[in-house]
């Protein structure tokens, strides 16, 4: 039983756990107070609590921030573990569990670790480079060292960002002519109506965004204007909208009307010209050349006003596009896993290979830090430049400790605590 201590009176019926430090999240002596929750019940608590001397209300982040003083966390575990909080899909749950585990931490200490061995081995050289006892070829043996990391972490940047693609989410566009069913192709991936759906060409103005979990990944899709030469100006402005939005998306989706096509099909096959023709002709009113079958899915929309089936697609097509009809869902259940195997692809599986890069932070100090190991094998080539070459190696060390908060990194510390909420 839980009383206040002023007046005597019962709060609550609860729970009371104690966690000694250091074995505690934070490494210090920790109470934890499980209680009914009912509002009124954690506000009399909260009120009685804040009574008594010392104590005082957690700011944002607080908990996890003296974990991280404490050595309980890196600074990426600290990340890790806002990401698992702000995880809204079973991809980026699974991601952030993995860097709150300390892999992307351990993979960055190794490479501080080994680092520190090159700079020792380099500044023994430099200090008693003439001493018999120091072993001939130490500094080839750096430079190979170093030359191993350098590609290491080369690896590890060309990832094509898929980590923070996953963390952040995923951008589609769903472009093509007015009237193809691109409106209605969002409500069927949003489940509900999301946009206005008319037979009326230029129903879409402005772009509408939905975020969504579609097989796990987040994905942020936005539904455009139909692309064509408009003459109003409020259609004209929806129009360069749409072509700015696709081209700034990691994915496109292009919704044709097939019904428009029924007299070009033959004996149930598609011909692979008429595709081309009609890709030809909409990336020739969208002003742009760039669009390729790895960020491109093609929808012939309306497949329920075809006469025929359309029999098997060509080879080259079967990975880029796919029939639908959004008014009988015939055709949706293949569209979706041919939405998943692209999304894997931008956004890679969270539980294989090395752990990826989230933080565009983490990208930064790492491309500094790869500069610096180049400016190290450049100078290196020369003893008289060994104490330039040796401070390189320093900088080197001092951006990657920048990333797991092994050196002063007070200014950072602020932003990163700040997105956690009271009490965590």
């Amino acid at each position: 039983k839980l009383y206040d201590p002023e007046t005597s009176s019962l709060i609550d019926h609860g729970l009371v756990l104690w966690f000694p430090g250091p074995h505690s999240f934070t490494g210090e002596d920790s109470v934890e107070f499980q209680v009914h929750g009912g509002q009124a019940v954690v506000l009399a608590l909260l009120e009685t609590l804040g009574c008594q001397p010392g104590l005082r209300p957690a700011e944002p982040g607080e908990f996890t921030k003296r974990a991280f003083f404490s050595g309980k966390l890196d600074l990426t575990e600290v990340e890790g573990l806002a990401d698992l909080i702000h995880a809204e899909t079973e991809a980026q749950r699974k991601q952030a569990l993995r860097q709150m585990e300390g892999e992307l931490g351990k993979l960055y200490e190794h490479w501080r670790k080994s680092l520190i061995h090159c700079v020792a081995n380099v500044e023994a050289v430099i200090d008693f480079g003439e001493d018999e006892n120091i072993e001939h070829g130490v500094l080839d043996q750096v430079r190979g060292e170093v030359r191993s990391l350098l590609e290491g972490m080369e690896a590890h940047l060309d990832d094509r960002r898929k980590g923070e693609r996953l963390r952040s989410g995923v951008h589609l566009a769903i472009v093509g002519p007015p009237n193809a069913g691109k409106s209605s192709l969002l409500n069927v991936l949003c489940q509900r109506p999301a946009a206005i759906v008319s037979p009326y060409p230029g129903t879409t103005r402005d772009i509408l965004e939905s975020a969504l979990d579609i097989s796990g990944y987040p994905v942020i899709v936005s539904d455009t204007a139909g692309v064509r030469c408009a003459v109003d100006p409020v259609e004209k402005e929806g129009v360069q909208r749409a072509v700015s939005k696709a081209k700034s998306s990691d994915l496109k989706i292009v919704v044709f009307d097939v019904s428009l096509l029924k007299d070009q099909l033959r004996d149930a096959e598609l011909n692979k010209s008429v595709l081309d023709s009609q890709m030809n002709s909409f990336l020739e009113s969208l002003g742009d050349d760039s669009f390729s079958e790895e960020d491109t899915v093609v929808v012939m929309n309306k497949k329920d006003l075809l006469q025929s089936t359309p029999g098997a697609l060509p080879t080259c097509m079967r990975e880029s596009l796919c029939f639908v009809s959004c008014k009988t869902g015939e055709g949706v259940d293949a569209f979706l896993t041919l939405l998943k195997k692209h999304l894997e692809r931008l956004c890679g599986d969270p539980l294989s290979g090395s752990p990826s890069i989230t933080q565009t932070r983490y990208r930064r100090h790492l491309c500094d830090c790869t500069g610096h190991l180049r400016q190290f094998l450049s100078e290196s080539d020369s003893e008289e430049r060994m104490d330039i070459a040796a401070d390189q190696l320093r900088l080197a060390i001092r951006q990657l400790g920048k990333i797991t908060g092994r050196v002063d990194i007070e200014d950072i510390l602020g932003v990163v605590f700040s997105s956690f909420c009271i009490g965590k």
